[in-house]
């Protein structure tokens, strides 16, 4: 029990301090005009002061309240190094017993995970949350036991009492990181890209100057090369396709290395197309002409090379050649020489004039077989004795005209097989699209037919020749749809998903296999023609396989999602369709800084006298110290005993009771009277 006098005054503190002013000048002038009681007089005023005062003993029954002192264990990523872990839990238990055996003390044990995403170590914010929960007034002590690779120093708290930081790892510790400083997440095909790369030693590095590196391309046969140590690279690369690149570098792991986590990185490039170069060949001038010419042109991405013909050899109407054109057209050059240099050919109701001899047209073939891609708008003279289809194209061209022109209105469709198609999947609002008048009448002979038109005759048909592409249009009149006839139609995104279907875009094949990355997680999506597919086979980066049963969202495409337990280049199979991703970043923050140090946690520590102890040279006792004074010695590290306590009763008692202040003020006043009062005879 403790007491002390407290104070509860009858009026305020500041009408007692002007009835105190005016009783002091009363005794002054008492003592002024020398009367003998003015010291009665003032001795009255001060116990009638000291009633309005009111003054109390209080008694307060106290109870002790225990110190608590936090131990928080790090058990994030980089603690799983060498034998961190082990040492942590250790530490924590024979740290834990030492602070119970202390008289008063109770331990909080936290422990701290990684942190969703690539937040890395959050320790600091573990302490906050932490002090949140407990009274700042019991907390003696804060002991951190990690790495120090702290990514949250900017929230450390306030600390009422002294951090103490227990280092893992060990001094001889050392390891190799490779470094992706630089790394764009889309490239232009054809053109190259530059990479910097860096690989550093940390810690007792041993004294190299080079290492190798292998350089793997969506999960192909790495190439190695020599790779120096501590120096900045610069590395083109050109991307081999569009869509996404996964490109691997790895380092080998060195002997004594602390850990390959951070050896490897992964680098996931889109790749895109600069421009489309497309070369328009067209035959007698129609109304359709001007449309394919206007929809090429208004795209900024493609470059146009329009072949036209405005006067056939056998028209003679007396104009001389020289008024015809300034220049030659450069036909040898386009279709000899040049012709590898289009991304797509499209021949617009062209028939054999004996302008382009069988020669260009057989290398328009050749250069189908070898990866190129052809488009034919086919109009009545594909149905003709001349015929771009009695020439070489024949052997690329997927459908063989009957001969036969239908001239009357009809509306076009998709096949069953074009709603799972990605060119013609999700053209929804068929029976709304405006009618074509003419459709040219054909026999598929090889492909996929995706769009029908007059009694389901084939008007779409999508075929892979060699290594190309070639699509026929069985009619002349999908200008139609650019006018608004009848409503129009979607034109424009058909014709823009036909042209990136030919340019092999990824996600317009109608048999693959990718993955969306979303941090740890992946959307794996299966495009296929086939009804059903099977089960997704997932190898994740430590070898083990998982498979994923994936659901059909729309007709031809199946998606999953999965979530990857490690960081790290995941390869996906299924049937004959593969396909790699990379989850997680490119460098691991936990992965960053892998050695061991105090120095990020020196100035928190340092602030609150605390000290840094690693554990290699065993857990420190634990002594008490006075609040302000240091915490840390040799072989040892203090707390700061708070001393709280819990208020259980308080008991006050008046020190002047009502009837003793009467009897003091009424004796006094009467006493200081009595003496006047005798002076005066």
């Amino acid at each position: 029990m403790t007491g002390s006098i407290v104070f509860d005054p009858l009026l305020p503190w500041v009408i007692i301090a002007v009835l105190a002013g005016l009783a002091a000048l009363g005794v002054a002038l008492a003592l002024s005009r020398g009367l003998q009681g003015w010291a009665l007089r003032a001795l009255a005023a001060l116990v009638v002061l000291a009633a309005l005062a009111q003054p109390s003993y209080q008694v307060e029954d106290r109870a002790p309240l225990s110190n608590i002192v936090l131990i928080v264990e790090d058990k994030s990523a980089s603690q799983s190094l060498g034998d961190r872990l082990d040492a942590t839990t250790n530490a924590a238990v024979t740290l834990a017993a030492q602070l119970n055996a202390r008289e008063n003390t109770e331990i909080r044990r936290i422990e701290v995970g990684d942190g969703e995403g690539d937040t890395g170590t959050l320790l600091m914010s573990a302490v906050s949350d932490a002090l949140a929960e407990e009274p700042r007034g019991r907390i003696a002590g804060v002991f951190l036991l990690s790495d120090g690779r702290v990514h949250d120093l900017e929230r450390t708290p306030d600390l009422p009492a002294p951090l103490h930081l227990l280092l893992t790892g060990k001094e001889t510790d050392w390891d190799r990181r490779l470094i992706v400083k630089n790394a764009p997440a889309f490239a232009i095909l054809g053109e190259p890209v530059t990479l910097t790369l860096r690989v550093e030693d940390d810690g007792a590095e041993p004294q190299a100057s080079s290492t190798v590196i292998d350089i793997s391309v969506d999960g192909a046969e790495p190439q190695q090369f020599d790779m120096p140590i501590g120096e900045d690279i610069e590395l083109p690369i050109t991307l081999p396709h569009g869509g996404l690149n996964v490109i691997q570098f790895t380092v080998p792991l060195a002997e004594d290395e602390l850990t390959e986590r951070n050896n490897t990185a992964l680098v996931q490039i889109n790749g895109v197309r600069d421009r489309l170069r497309v070369l328009l060949v067209s035959g007698e001038p129609h109304a359709g002409g001007r449309t394919w010419r206007n929809l090429l042109k208004s795209d900024s991405s493609v470059d146009l090379v329009h072949f036209t013909i405005l006067r056939p050899p056998e028209k003679q109407d007396g104009v001389p050649v020289t008024e015809l054109s300034l220049i030659a057209f450069p036909t040898r050059e386009l279709f000899l020489e040049k012709i590898e240099d289009f991304d797509l050919i499209i021949f617009d109701r062209y028939k054999r004039r004996g302008i382009l001899p069988a020669i260009y047209l057989d290398n328009v073939r050749n250069y189908v077989e070898e990866g190129g891609a052809v488009l034919v708008a086919a109009g009545p003279d594909f149905a003709s004795a001349d015929s771009i289809y009695r020439s070489p194209l024949a052997d690329i061209i997927p459908a063989e005209p009957t001969a036969r022109v239908i001239e009357r209105g009809f509306r076009p469709g998709i096949t069953e097989l074009g709603d799972r198609h990605p060119v013609t999947s999700g053209l929804a609002g068929a029976d709304t699209w405006g009618r074509w008048m003419r459709q040219i009448e054909v026999d598929p002979i090889g492909g996929d037919v995706v769009m029908s038109g007059i009694d389901d005759k084939p008007l779409l048909v999508l075929d892979r020749v060699g290594e190309g592409r070639v699509a026929l249009i069985a009619s002349d009149h999908a200008w139609l749809w650019s006018r608004g006839f009848e409503g129009g139609g979607p034109q424009l995104d058909l014709l823009r998903r036909l042209a990136h279907w030919m340019m092999k875009e990824p996600e317009l094949e109608e048999e693959a296999l990718w993955a969306e990355p979303t941090g740890q997680t992946m959307r794996i999506i299966r495009r296929t023609l086939d009804e059903t597919i099977g089960a997704v086979t997932v190898t994740r980066p430590v070898g083990t396989e998982e498979e994923v049963t994936l659901e059909e969202v729309t007709p031809g495409r199946f998606e999953a999602l999965y979530t990857g337990p490690e960081i790290g280049l995941y390869r996906l199979a299924e049937g004959d369709q593969e396909a790699v991703v990379g989850l997680g970043p490119a460098a691991p923050r936990e992965f960053e800084q892998t050695i061991a140090s105090g120095e990020t946690l020196e100035p928190a520590v340092d602030g609150t006298n605390g000290g840094v102890r690693r554990l290699e040279d065993g857990v420190p006792t634990i002594r008490a110290v006075g609040e302000g004074r240091p915490a840390a010695g040799r072989g040892w590290l203090g707390i700061t005993p708070r001393e709280a306590f819990e208020t259980l009763d308080v008991t006050q008692t008046p020190m002047l009771p009502g009837w003793l202040v009467l009897l003091l003020a009424s004796g006094l006043i009467l006493g200081a009277w009595l003496r006047e009062g005798r002076r005066d005879t």
